[in-house]
């Protein structure tokens, strides 16, 4: 008997030179390959998925008993299988459910206390002399506050945000150097404080303010579970606010990572934020598959990667503000489901996550759409946009951003046949084996899937959904996989390696051990310091 990995490949087969326009002569089709909630539209219609293939897609979150599996996530089971913990970040934006429990505590109590300080902290200090706010992390304690915070700018009436991740010294010294140390908060955030990044950026801000005229030890708080080293560091305990280890850094924005944020736009824009995931929690976990967005997402990524070969997708949002997304979106998929170890310890017997990338749009149009376009690989793409944005005076501006952003989607399915760019050639006065020469460079492949995410407008509600659309669209995708999605030993080894390196690199020992290339690099950058 068939499986249906094999027979979603042999659907494949049979129909990947369908031409997609051709799906399109199914009445209805717009209607019945879309998700809509009150909020958003998800629009997949532009694919090669057809009801046979649909059911077989969904029939893989059925055979790895994906219901359960999310039930499991949301009732604190520990899912996260390699670090025996439970996965909760749902926790956090809980607001009006009832009680979860780990290991038969309900954790509901202690979120509902850390939100009820932050909200105080934030209150006080936007109501005081604070003019700019310094968010020191990296990963996931940098990466979602500053997507968010850059996503909100028409909500902020709070001190101005700045971000600073990199340990290159260009990071912090150009963010600080226009900041006055008497008005600066500086938050560190960092689960165990000692990420060595975060704690090199965090001691020279500690200087910096130090050394201008400012007040660490009221003027820097922590988002940290390590209580003794805040204090050591000279962190107030009272501006100390932790999370517990089933809250991964990735999935962390909702919580005490998400600091910046709340003091940026307010606890009340916050709390919005909040109340747009935990209405898409609660999609999630009420709609059948044909109307669940997160799982008909995750199955036209299934599709793609792992049925059609497609080995990356590119995030096209035409919304500036979400600039960051993309760059936020390859942390939270490639880190979650770049695996190739199953639950069970065996091989992957497929590819894993794909290559995630993109950026805004229009920007993008004049930089990689080229290759999107006429290109030889084949690259999903995933486009978003508002419906309505927030410059009414300059409305002719999204009317033209929107209209960009259904043409590239069109023309990436449509194309341009050879017969149709002759014409344009003759038109334009070409003859012979020149219009021939000319036409051929004005040839579209077109079949190119997309999908389309609308939704009516960019406010902490609706980002809210978004990024909680994401996180379930990944978790879909790694139990269909069968891969943990919630650990990330991937990025364990470089920072050991580096760790080791630091001594050599500061000429304090000596490069024995090393391999050839390592060796003479370390050699070569040892000879050229000045």
């Amino acid at each position: 008997m068939m499986d249906n990995w094999t027979r979603l490949k042999s659907r494949l087969d049979a129909t990947q030179d369908r031409p997609l326009l051709a799906l399109f002569e199914e009445e209805g089709r717009a209607a019945h390959y879309a998700v809509q909630t009150e909020h958003m539209r998800f629009d997949y219609a532009k694919t090669n998925i057809d009801a046979d293939t649909r059911a077989d897609l969904i029939a893989l979150t059925e055979d790895m008993g994906l219901a359960g599996k999310r039930d499991a996530m949301f009732g604190g089971a520990a899912i996260n299988s390699t670090e025996n913990r439970a996965v909760l970040h749902t926790a956090l934006r809980n607001l009006d459910g009832g009680p979860i429990y780990v290991d038969g505590s309900d954790v509901m109590p202690d979120i509902h206390a850390t939100l009820a300080r932050m909200r105080e902290f934030a209150d006080r200090i936007r109501a005081g002399n604070i003019t700019d706010v310094v968010n020191i992390g990296i990963g996931g304690s940098d990466l979602g506050p500053a997507m968010a915070t850059a996503a909100l700018k028409p909500y902020h009436d709070g001190p101005r945000c700045h971000f600073v991740s990199n340990v290159d010294a260009a990071h912090i010294a150009d963010t600080l150097a226009d900041l006055d140390a008497k008005t600066t908060l500086v938050i560190v955030a960092s689960k165990t404080f000692t990420t060595i990044e975060t704690m090199t950026n965090a001691r020279t801000a500690r200087a910096w303010m130090q050394d201008h005229g400012g007040d660490p030890k009221t003027q820097f708080a922590a988002l940290s579970t390590a209580e003794d080293k805040t204090t050591a560091f000279g962190i107030d305990p009272a501006q100390v606010f932790g999370f517990e280890d089933w809250v991964g850094g990735r999935y962390s924005v909702w919580g005490p990572i998400g600091l910046s944020l709340m003091i940026a736009i307010g606890p009340k824009a916050f709390d919005s934020f909040l109340r747009g995931a935990q209405a898409m929690d609660r999609h999630f976990q009420a709609a059948d598959p044909l109307e669940n967005m997160p799982i008909m997402l995750a199955l036209v990524g299934i599709w793609h990667n792992q049925i059609c070969g497609y080995a990356t997708r590119a995030v096209l949002p035409y919304d500036q503000r979400l600039a960051l997304l993309p760059s936020y979106l390859q942390q939270l998929e490639m880190e979650s489901n770049g695996k190739s170890t199953l639950l069970d310890g065996s091989d992957a017997a497929r590819h894993s996550g794909p290559v995630v990338w993109g950026a805004a749009g229009t920007n993008g149009q004049h930089a990689f759409y080229q290759l999107i376009h006429q290109g030889t690989r084949v690259i999903p793409c995933e486009f978003m946009v508002a419906a309505n944005g927030h410059e009414p005076d300059l409305a002719h501006h999204h009317q033209l951003l929107i209209a960009n952003c259904l043409a590239q989607s069109e023309a990436l399915m449509r194309g341009r046949s050879l017969t149709e760019a002759r014409k344009l050639m003759e038109a334009k006065g070409f003859e012979g084996t020149e219009l021939e020469r000319q036409a051929r460079h004005r040839v579209f492949p077109g079949n190119r899937p997309s999908t389309t995410l609308v939704y009516d407008r960019l406010d902490p509600f609706t980002l809210g959904q978004i990024i909680a659309l994401y996180e379930h669209r990944v978790f879909v995708e790694g139990v269909i996989l069968g891969i943990n999605s919630f650990d990330q030993w991937g990025v364990e080894l470089g920072k050991e390696l580096a760790t080791s390196l630091q001594p050599l690199v500061e000429g304090e020992a000596p490069s024995t051990g090393k391999d050839g290339s390592t060796a003479a690099l370390l050699d070569y950058i040892l000879n050229r310091r000045s």
